[in-house]
């Protein structure tokens, strides 16, 4: 069979054709931000359009247009899925069991001062729960206990969206990162190493900036030291752990050492500055409300020690388990067991991209046809290392396998809608790959000329600000990214990874975000009022951002921080 040829300008008209190349994206978007449809029928119906633009306008072969929707959506439930499944599952055991809320309460405790709070809970605890579930998780878990430590509505909803900003790109174990290298082509661990040569400086902002934002920038001055250590001690670890072993523990392990360094500072080191915040009717700051308390039976510090070591067990061994999974060697091993590979019938090797995207065809070097492998490494996907924790932990919590079964049960009805958004999600931006769509936007968008690493940054800002997901961003957008780079000669690592790391800023202006905070908060009816707390913040962190980029695509010695 003949590998059918690409084309960038089916309409005969660069302006129209880049027009209707936009549809999916246009009206997928736009049913989310103005209809306010929600995201799962969005991302079937940003499907269906997709699929009308390849079949019809771009005139792609029925089979592959069809087996195109089906390879992404596979992608999408595996391994993203099956991440975000066990992940929520593990989380629904520490909840079931009360383990949950006696974590909660110990972090409560460790710090009386507002702003000191706000750095530990907010930016160093929610990206632990960023890196570990994501999705949502880390603003429900820090505007729930912000507002049991006294912060009012607005304060705990919108400094919570501004503190899990850092963290999102590692999210999840490293889902966008990893659904980034799915639909580019790049490898993961590129892309993570770039992605850390990015955010790290953000890393060390963003506790400055939060607190800023909450105390003005005397009360800021304050707690300088509180902010400096948990903004080094995680920008530090996520340079290192994203450079030298890839993105699936970044943020647990620099949330980790951040949380730890906050608290040994507070034994040496208290504010002294005086600050005092405003008075909240019925609350006092540092003092949690009971539903942030240990249960009832601790009823001594032994015990009460105790109990809040038994409460941190799940996650370690989810730290630890993930970590043995990410192992080149052990992911090697484990694939020798079992780790099919299925060439998508009526789609591999049967579509071809062609120049200009791709260099003209020589005799030593032909035009390759694009592959559609999907392995079902099963074994060996970190889905299956956070499986294996839960399990362990649930064994370790006191859960039977009876019981067991029916929270995992539980868990996968609570997810069916995200299950169902990822992999239409990933559908979209498989047949926009794979039917041309997102080469005649590359294309158009690389008119931007030498403003396109700051434009493109702001391109992933746009994504995550509309789908409310780094990983859906990265699955719209990052194939659009790596071929505008190539067409306008800078790295398409660093645009990539750009549009990653621009991403995380629009997390604070989401939808979903926001209706989660609000939620979170008891604080209903009140979205708009969020938004326009945070949006300030979201678009300046955005265009900081964009400069570095700017600066790492041609301003030595940032050059030299490009991954090659």
């Amino acid at each position: 069979m003949q590998p059918w040829p690409q084309n960038y300008d089916p309409l005969g008209n660069v302006f129209l054709s880049t027009l209707v190349a936009a549809l999916p994206i246009v009206v997928m978007l736009g049913a989310i931000a103005w209809l306010e449809i929600k995201i799962h029928l969005a991302a079937l119906l940003g499907l269906g359009v997709a699929l009308a633009v390849a079949l019809f306008a771009f005139h792609m072969p029925v089979d592959a247009a069809l087996a195109t929707a089906g390879y992404g959506a596979a992608y999408g439930l595996f391994p993203i899925g099956w991440i975000i499944l066990n992940l929520i599952f593990l989380y629904q055991l520490t909840v079931d069991k009360g383990l949950f809320a006696v974590l909660r309460g110990s972090l409560a405790h460790l710090a009386p001062d507002p702003r000191v709070q706000l750095v530990l809970i907010a930016f160093s605890f929610g990206a632990f729960f960023e890196g570990a579930a994501g999705f949502g998780t880390p603003v429900a878990v820090t505007a729930a206990i912000l507002m049991q430590l006294g912060f009012k509505p607005l304060q705990a909803a919108g400094l919570s969206l501004i503190a899990n900003t850092a963290p999102v790109a590692y999210g999840a174990l490293g889902t966008p990162i990893i659904a980034l290298a799915g639909v580019t082509g790049l490898d993961v661990h590129t892309l993570s190493a770039m992605v850390g040569r990015q955010l790290p400086f953000f890393s060390l902002l963003v506790p400055f900036w939060v607190v800023w934002a909450f105390a003005g920038w005397r009360g800021m001055m304050g707690v300088w030291p509180a902010c400096l250590t948990a903004g080094v001690s995680f920008a530090v670890p996520q340079f290192l752990v994203s450079n030298f072993h890839g993105p699936w523990l970044v943020d647990i392990i620099a949330a980790i050492v951040s949380m730890l360094a906050v608290v040994v500072l507070l034994k040496f080191w208290k504010p002294s500055d005086g600050w005092k915040p405003e008075s909240v009717p019925g609350l006092e700051f540092g003092v949690p409300s009971p539903a942030a308390s240990a249960p009832e039976e601790t009823t001594s510090p032994t015990q009460n020690t105790a109990l809040v070591r038994r409460a941190w067990v799940p996650w370690i061994l989810l730290s630890v388990l993930v970590f043995i999974w990410g192992v080149p060697q052990v992911k090697q091993q484990l694939d020798a067991f079992s780790a099919p590979k299925f060439e998508m019938p009526r789609l591999h090797n049967t579509t071809v991209r062609v120049f200009p995207v791709v260099p003209k065809p020589t005799s030593e070097k032909p035009t390759k046809p694009e592959e559609a492998v999907f392995k079902l490494n099963w074994l060996s996907a970190t889905g299956t290392g956070i499986l294996a924790a839960a399990i362990l932990a649930g064994l370790y919590m006191g859960f039977s396998c009876s019981e067991l079964l029916r929270v995992y049960r539980r868990t996968l009805w609570t997810v069916r809608f995200s299950l169902i958004t990822i992999a239409g999600m990933l559908a979209v931006g498989y047949v926009t790959k794979y039917s041309g769509t997102d080469a005649t936007l590359g294309l158009a968008l690389a008119q931007t000329g030498s403003l396109y690493p700051f434009f493109g940054t702001l391109l992933g800002w746009l994504g995550v600000a509309l789908t409310g997901s780094d990983t859906a961003s990265n699955v719209l957008f990052g194939s659009l990214q790596k071929i505008t780079a190539e067409q306008t000669g800078i790295s398409p690592v660093l645009m990539c990874a750009a549009n990653s790391s621009g991403g995380v800023m629009g997390k604070m202006v989401d939808a979903q975000s926001i209706v989660v905070a609000s939620t979170a908060t008891n604080w209903y009816g009140h979205e708009g009022s969020i938004l326009r707390y945070v949006f300030f913040h979201s678009i300046a962190l955005a265009a900081l951002v964009g400069i570095l980029v700017y600066l790492q695509a041609y301003v030595p010695p940032f050059t030299g921080m490009v991954v090659k």
